[in-house]
């Protein structure tokens, strides 16, 4: 199929950009990678009357460390990430959650910030952003909000976005020394959409015991699932499988699933569970091996 009418908007600076999101409101599209909203549009899900394309916006390409987080700009593309010394080195679990995402050309062309605002529920990112309790910056003409990842997504393709923002930049806590991270998802075939996927990271104290435990997954509900339950159980303990295991058992209590036709809702559950128990485990020997376990 091919997409409906509209009209198709290139501004060369963000004040332009926000302008045109302003004038025309939830009747607008941003345009950045595509690769989530081009499809919707061939297949006429959507039928905005115009697209903003931000790819000239000055800036917007920029991975920056400031005040303990990473700011992704709103035009930071997967390939650029993955590749980033700085993202490899302050937060492997986003590397290798990125560096699972479709093919590579989605991963030449799609955005960080794009799949966050498009918020599939099995999409890759929107789990790391939960388990590392990262944030949304959003922007419009009367100015900028940032808004925490567990407020921002609200289920399925729907999140905090008000239709004269744009998703300007992520921010996401970099991990502190002592951890270890782990993204692990299963899907049919290569570069699907996960049926289930986990992002976890540990930090361990100077006993060795888990400070601070980020846990999220992907596929099993509307929006990202943030374990806080299962979280806290981990924390002040001394790693072990058996603890792991535990922390599997509570997560796999407490999802939601749906069942679709790729998988049944019990399916889904017993992988949130296996999945977990695994991502627990291998973050734990990458947090012990100063994380090398998890380099490319």
């Amino acid at each position: 199929m091919k997409p409906p009418r509209f009209a198709y908007a290139v501004p060369e600076s963000l004040e332009e950009a926000l302008g045109l999101l302003r004038e025309y409101g939830g009747d607008a599209k941003v345009l950045a990678g595509g690769q989530s909203l081009m499809p919707m549009l061939n297949l006429r899900l959507l039928r905005p009357s115009v697209l903003v394309d931000i790819n000239r916006l000055p800036g917007e390409d920029r991975i920056e460390e400031e005040d303990g987080f990473l700011r992704i700009g709103a035009l930071v593309r997967h390939r650029q990430a993955v590749r980033s010394p700085l993202v490899r080195r302050r937060l492997p679990l986003l590397a290798e959650a990125v560096g699972q995402i479709g093919h590579p050309q989605i991963r030449n062309r799609g955005t960080l910030c794009g799949s966050v605002a498009h918020a599939d529920p099995a999409a890759e990112i929107p789990a790391v952003l939960a388990a590392l309790g990262g944030e949304v910056l959003l922007r419009s003409a009367a100015g900028a909000r940032s808004v925490p990842a567990e407020q921002f997504f609200l289920g399925f393709l729907t999140t905090a976005l008000g239709p004269e923002e744009m998703v300007e930049a992520i921010r996401l806590p970099v991990a502190p020394p002592g951890s270890g991270s782990a993204f692990l998802e299963f899907n049919r075939r290569a570069g699907d959409f996960a049926i289930v996927g986990v992002a976890a990271q540990l930090t361990l104290d100077e006993r060795g015991r888990i400070r601070a435990a980020g846990l999220a997954l992907t596929g099993v509900g509307g929006a990202p699932f943030r374990a806080g339950s299962a979280e806290a159980l981990l924390r002040g303990e001394a790693p072990s499988e058996a603890l792991f295991a535990r922390a599997a058992e509570r997560v796999a209590e407490e999802v939601d699933p749906e069942a679709d036709i790729y998988a049944s809702a019990e399916y889904r559950r017993h992988l949130a569970g296996v999945l977990t128990r695994r991502a627990l485990a291998a973050a734990w020997r990458r947090a012990t091996s100063g994380n090398r376990e998890g380099e490319a």
